[in-house]
Order: structure tokens, then sequence, then C-alpha cells
């Protein structure tokens, strides 16, 4: 497997954007993932990739996670298509159907019980568009005929997805090209694991072994109050640190752990305010990038 490591900012404000992209590709990490949250303090993930991919040349630009539903998919697929063409290919779109609050679903104006036909029949549409022309479409939601996209991905546009519950693992069997779960331990990546490509294997799909990831949040002092909440909330029965690892020791084990669980790809997301990233990125790079230089066999 090849191990790969970049960074995300999850849904807080992104300070210093540019002090972030610029070490990112300085120090050698991966890629850059953003979030959305509409009513957050975040930038938009596409206008901030926008703004990254102009600052960049090797640096992949991942989004964790878009959200579908309130988007017209044939727009959103030629903005997609448009970004990975003017990086040269970058682009990692992986995709949500939304924050589970009010405020959000009023945002994007969609109706909670609408969100995942929404987002499967968009799923739908998008591939077809990045890949065929004259696209005609009468689904429950879209109703086009004879549309192409004339800017189209330079590959194939792998799209990932999130999620952990047994209706969004299968989705991610059924639709996605690689899964990225948050909030997790080494023993649920695996049990999900296994559900995403048995549902896939039912699906007459195979997904790539190397496109299972993990974001995984740490901290250099202790889980913040609000981490401890949201995970106690979702898992009263682990302790918070075994999903935010506490030092870069913690770090590279927890890592090391999902790799022997067969999962290569990682997005750090520092749970703390950074007052300078050139000193975090150069301080992660030192202690945990010798682990993206590793290559060992496949699980």
């Amino acid at each position: 497997m090849k191990i790969r490591i970049g960074y995300g900012l999850g849904t807080a404000g992104n300070s210093d954007l540019a002090g972030l992209v610029d070490g990112l590709e300085r120090h050698g990490f991966d890629s850059l993932w953003l979030s959305e949250r509409v009513t957050g303090p975040a930038v938009d993930p596409l206008v901030g990739l926008s703004f990254a991919a102009g600052r960049t040349t090797k640096l992949k630009l991942g989004t964790s996670v878009l959200v579908l539903p309130g988007r017209n998919p044939v727009v959103l697929a030629k903005e997609l298509a448009s970004l990975d063409v003017l990086s040269g290919g970058r682009l990692l779109p992986a995709f949500g159907l939304g924050a589970p609050n009010a405020v959000e679903h009023q945002a994007f104006g969609v109706r909670r019980e609408d969100r995942a036909s929404i987002f499967d029949e968009m799923m739908t549409v998008m591939r077809r568009l990045w890949r065929e022309d004259d696209i005609t479409h009468h689904g429950e939601h879209f109703q086009f005929d004879d549309v192409s996209l004339r800017v189209k991905p330079i590959g194939t546009m792998d799209v990932w997805l999130g999620g952990q519950a047994p209706s969004e693992l299968r989705r991610v069997g059924r639709l996605s090209d690689g899964w990225l779960p948050s909030f997790c331990t080494p023993a649920d990546a695996e049990a999900g694991r296994a559900v995403v490509e048995e549902a896939a294997e039912r699906a007459g799909r195979v997904i790539d072994p190397e496109h299972f990831g993990v974001l995984v949040s740490y901290s250099h002092r202790e889980v913040p109050p609000r981490l401890v909440e949201l995970i106690r909330t979702r898992r009263p029965d682990i302790d918070p640190r075994e999903i935010v690892p506490i030092g870069y020791d913690a770090v590279v084990r927890t890592l090391e752990r999902f790799i022997d669980a067969g999962f290569s790809k990682f997005v750090l997301s520092p749970a703390d305010p950074v007052e300078n990233w050139d000193d975090e990125l150069g301080a992660t790079a030192e202690r945990v990038l010798h682990l993206q230089r590793t290559t060992t066999a496949a699980a």
C-alpha cells in the first residue's frame, strides 16, 4: 500500500489558509481537505480549493465533505470538472448528505426525508456527465434532455464518501470509489470496511483496496470539550482519547493501527487552534511523514 497523509480543517474557520496551503506543499504532505458547513465559519470548499490550486503544483485537493442535496447536478459536475482540469487532475471529491441539524437543512432548502434519494440520483447523473455526452435523464428530482459537459475531468474523477451508519456504509459500497470516515477507531474502520466491500460485491463493483482512508483529529494537550461531548454523544462506550490521539507519538501509533487494518489514506486535523502553520506542519512532518514514505504489502 502507498501510505498518504494530508491535512483537513474540519468545519473550523480557515485562518491563514495561505500559510496552511504553502506549508503542506513545502513539507511534502499529500493533500488538503476542506469541509462544508454553510452556516459555519469555514470558507466554501470549492472556493478554498480553487485558491489552493492556484498556489500549488503537487498538492491534491479534497472536499470532506461537499453536500450534494440542494445543488444542481449539472452545474456542480461542471464546477468540479473545471477545478480538476485547472489543477491538473488533482481533485479528490468526497460527498455527503449534509450536517444533521435543522439550520443546515434549511440553508440547502432540502427536506431531511428527501436527502438520500436526491444524493443517490445526483451521484448517478454526475458520473454520467463526466464520461458521456448528450445525456438524457428523467428521474424523481431532476429531468433534462441531451445535456453534455464540454469540460471533462482529466481522469476518472474518483468519488469518496464518508459515514459509518449501516445505510451509509451500504451506500459507499454501491456508489463510491473510496471510503473516508471520521471519529472512528481502527476496529470500527475494519468492521465498516467489511460492510462496504460486501455491499460493493452485491452491486457488482470492486473498490480499490488502496481507497480506504480515515480522518484523524489530534491534540497536543487534551481532547477539547467540544470533541469530548461529540464523541460521547456518538460513542459513550469509548474513551475520547481512543478517537483523538494526544501528542505525535499517539498519532503515529494510531496511524500504524489503521495501516495494520488495511487503511492507507489519512487526513489529519488539529483539534487545537494553530498559531503558526509552518511550525505545526514542520513538527508533524518530522514526526509522522516517515509513514508516508513507507510501502507495505496490501492487507
